[in-house]
């Protein structure tokens, strides 16, 4: 099992990720990947079967495609633990990922409990993409415990880590998630605790203003989206990109920065809007801004905003 020790001093042998939903599914799988014995916890049983299916699902299709084998599976299926009991995912574990949805009341809620059942070194790490890690931390009697550490979807095949340090965070802290970071395989870079912290800023602003150029008949979203990838060297559209991390969770980042900054240019469009009030919330439902029935996008009607 791998033990790995860090710039700070810390060891790390267990890893525990609560929720096991499509970001907290790949968190698990990369931390067994690295080699640690992992713990996945959900605090719905089919949540939490779904999660051990899709990480099960991944690797298969890596096997089939030739970029993974059979022996890698089998070794890395030993690490990995689901875990229906909070207290024994995180008991033994030296870092802590939540994975649970964009809702400060339930992620400071979590944490209170787990700061409750953890050993006293171990550090806990939130896979927020815009809420305060501060504020989060604030519930805490050791805040200085607690960081940022933003995956990218999909997190097995994205190489960015996001580490989020708040005032109170320690260096010690920091060091392990950095360190945590790299043993994953993933290029770190660190970020000040600030409203939609570095790439979730960016990300929607420029999502945001993609959507009000489809909306104002500049372009097809096919065409925008070709003019970010051939233009500037995007490995992905704005547009589509959008529908893949989801317009729901989109649309609340705009929320978040626009209350934070008091600042209506970062007021979600109309049109982005509307399709979350269809229902229509990207890949994950099959219909965004693209259509997605077909597994990859097509061009979609959209909402009429007259």
């Amino acid at each position: 099992m791998g033990r790995r020790m860090t710039r700070g001093g810390m060891e790390i042998s267990t890893v525990a990720v609560i929720g096991a939903g499509t970001m907290g599914a790949g968190i698990a799988q990369v931390c067994a990947q690295a080699g640690w014995r992992t713990h996945l916890h959900d605090a719905h049983p089919d949540g939490l079967a779904a999660g051990m299916e899709r990480i099960n699902a991944f690797w298969d299709k890596g096997i089939a495609r030739g970029k993974t084998t059979e022996e890698q599976k089998a070794t890395w299926s030993t690490h990995l633990h689901a875990v229906s009991d909070l207290g024994e995912a995180v008991a033994t574990a030296d870092l802590i990922v939540e994975a649970v949805p964009e809702i400060m009341d339930l992620k400071q809620s979590i944490f209170q409990q787990v700061e409750a059942l953890v050993r006293p070194e171990a550090v806990m790490g939130t896979n927020t993409s815009s809420l305060s890690i501060g504020t989060i931390a604030s519930v805490l009697k050791h805040p200085e415990r607690l960081i940022g550490m933003h995956f990218f979807n999909p997190v097995p095949i994205m190489s960015l880590l996001e580490v989020v340090k708040h005032e109170g965070t320690s260096e010690s802290t920091v060091a392990l998630a950095l360190d945590a970071g790299a043993a994953m395989g993933k290029t770190a870079i660190l970020v000040n605790d600030v409203p939609g912290f570095a790439t979730s800023r960016l990300g929607v602003v420029l999502g945001n203003e993609a959507i009000r150029m489809l909306a104002d008949g500049v372009a097809s979203a096919k065409d925008i989206d070709t003019a970010m990838t051939l233009g500037y060297r995007h490995p992905m559209g704005p547009l589509a990109l959008t529908d893949l991390v989801g317009l729901d969770v989109r649309r609340d980042i705009l929320l978040n920065l626009q209350a934070s900054f008091n600042d209506d240019a970062y007021a979600p469009h109309p049109l982005l809007e509307a399709l979350v009030a269809e229902g229509r919330l990207g890949k994950k439902t099959g219909m965004g801004i693209y259509d997605w029935s077909s597994g990859s996008p097509e061009p979609a009607d959209l909402p009429d905003l007259t």
